[in-house]
């Protein structure tokens, strides 16, 4: 039984007694899902629940008395070995051994499924993250939201929820012209114009098409701007895209601002917007009024010469965002986008959105990475593929993924290239390659993994309760980190996974020490059953590492 199955039959135990009227609650009173946690200590069981502490009251008694009604009917639950009452009413529960280890079966059964949740059914998810302008390589604080947003994205499909992963191109406005005219520059030999863009790679974009239209450099720029602009734009997009691919994430949608506008989008949201009733005008401008939901000032949508604001496209994407059936709107967005939360938010609700339910932006802090150098290629910039040729994709999506996103993250790479156990990557990738050594060391001397010869309640070592119990969690963590949007929530369980299952391997052999003659025993059931235990955990850090975009691998 894990924790899952323990807070249902909780919840069900509870109805139970208020249908036979020891217990006066109305039903819609019964959490959904009771909370239970691992025990301080565990002599006081394997789980606990507060549950008659949270209820007692409005049942119009003590939360001792409320304990004492559910404590029997919890004990006479299968696979519930004892169940205690401490103190002013927590319910303390022991499992019974086989129902424990009867979870290294499943584990193994249910595959690269297992942690799968369904909290999440139903929903329909865009998370918008990177989006960085086509103009330049992806940097290091591109790097921070290329891991979260791509481990979000997976543990919420793991949830249950319908995930789509999607950039925002900006390919329109004055940036463009700007990074033509710095392409245009290098390739006359002349330095950027000011406010243009410095680095290698702006030569190497001139080259390229130069290579291509050789009469391109003679042409009168005005000419030439329009197809210039169009072609170094595909060229960056393209180096961009193959980054990201190195880094192991991936994009539904690739949404382009330019086609945004030229489509009459920006306009249609205009009149939607008016529509709603949020808008004015006023000194020739057209005006949103975000301050009703919270805006610390009003936006302008245009200004009063006729063009458009920025804000105006971000109102035109939302409403696309909405029009394509997206429920819940994710924006992962940089440390210097904080003055846009509430703009966003503000604009949600002016769409006629709950913006406590329908829009959700996150905000990641600043990295840096000790030693770190500028790329040479783009001059003022730490690159992302220089990152991942430094320190490889692995180190990096899991060292960004085990901290939360609103903190600072300073990365040492010494301390993730080192193959030691105070590398937490390491540390977990060897738990597993190591999984799976004994794996193949025990199929070579015949403990197989048979189900005839699985016995759940051999595994019954202190070492065995403690990782069994840990791998039980699993799926409950992987639910709560795609609630919270906090991968690391994951990360740091897969941790203490890998400590357990350090712990058991030092004290509980799989394959039988050989007799004193040095014969090989014949494995007995507790060596099968360790077997199951065993390949369950290789099981749940494949599936963790998987979720975070980390490799799994089978040596080390």
């Amino acid at each position: 039984m894990n924790p899952e199955k323990l807070s249902e039959a909780i919840a069900q135990t509870l109805h139970t007694a208020i249908e036979a009227g020891e217990i006066e609650l109305p039903a819609e009173a019964v959490p959904e899902v009771p909370r239970v946690e691992r025990p301080k200590s565990r002599e006081h069981g394997d789980w606990a629940t507060n549950i008659a502490m949270q209820l007692g009251k409005r049942a119009g008694m003590n939360p001792r008395q409320f304990a004492e009604i559910l404590a029997p009917k919890l004990q006479a639950l299968d696979g519930v070995a004892q169940v205690d009452i401490a103190g002013p009413g927590f319910i303390n529960i022991v499992l019974d051994a086989a129902a424990a280890g009867e979870l290294a079966r499943t584990i193994v059964e249910s595959g690269d499924t297992f942690g799968h949740n369904d909290q999440a059914a139903g929903d329909v998810v865009n998370v918008e993250f990177v989006s960085a302008n086509p103009t330049g390589p992806l940097h290091i604080g591109h790097t921070r939201w290329a891991a979260l947003g791509d481990a979000i994205g997976r543990l919420l499909r793991a949830s249950g929820a319908k995930v789509t992963n999607e950039y925002y191109i900006n390919d329109f406005g004055a940036q463009l012209d700007v990074f033509a005219s710095s392409v245009w520059s290098r390739m006359h030999g002349e330095d950027v114009p000011e406010g243009g863009y410095p680095g290698q790679y702006i030569f190497d974009i001139a080259e390229t098409i130069l290579a291509e239209d050789p009469e391109i450099k003679d042409q009168p720029f005005e000419d030439v701007l329009p197809r210039l602009r169009t072609r170094a734009y595909e060229l960056q997009l393209a180096e961009i895209q193959q980054t990201l691919d190195a880094f192991q994430v991936n994009f539904d949608v690739w949404f382009s601002e330019a086609e945004l506008h030229a489509s009459g989008s920006v306009e249609e949201a205009l009149e939607r917007l008016k529509a709603q009733g949020h808008t004015f005008e006023q000194e020739g401008a057209f005006w949103l009024r975000t301050t009703d939901f919270g805006d610390d000032k009003d936006r302008v949508l245009i200004k009063a010469d006729g063009k458009p604001t920025y804000f105006a496209g971000d109102a035109a994407y939302y409403l696309s965002k909405k029009d394509r059936g997206f429920d819940q709107k994710i924006y992962l967005l940089g440390a210097d986008h904080h003055g846009y939360v509430n703009r966003l938010r503000a604009l949600a609700a002016c769409a006629g959105d709950d913006m406590d339910a329908n829009i959700e932006i996150l905000i990641g802090q600043l990295i840096s990475v000790d030693g770190a150098k500028l790329s040479k290629r783009a001059g003022n910039i730490i690159e992302l593929k220089d990152l991942i040729e430094w320190l490889g994709v692995d180190a990096l999506r899991y060292s960004l993924a085990r901290y939360p996103n609103d903190s600072p993250i300073e990365i040492d790479p010494e301390l993730l290239r080192a193959q030691t156990n105070d590398n937490p990557v390491f540390y977990v990738q060897y738990a597993h390659a190591r999984s799976c050594s004994a794996a193949r060391t025990a199929e070579a001397q015949g403990v197989r993994r048979d189900p005839v010869t699985f016995d759940a309640a051999a595994l019954n070592h202190p070492t065995e309760e403690e990782l069994l119990s840990k791998l039980a969690q699993f799926p409950s963590i992987v639910g709560s980190a795609a609630k919270l949007r906090q991968p690391h929530r994951l990360a740091r369980h897969l941790e203490s996974i890998a400590a357990a299952y350090h712990a058991w391997y030092a004290a509980a052999r799989i394959v039988p020490a050989p007799n004193q003659d040095g014969t090989k025993p014949e494995p007995q059931t507790v060596n099968y059953s360790r077997r199951w235990l065993n390949d369950a955990t290789t099981q749940v850090l494949a599936n963790g590492l998987g979720l975070l975009g980390v490799s799994a691998p089978e040596k080390m």
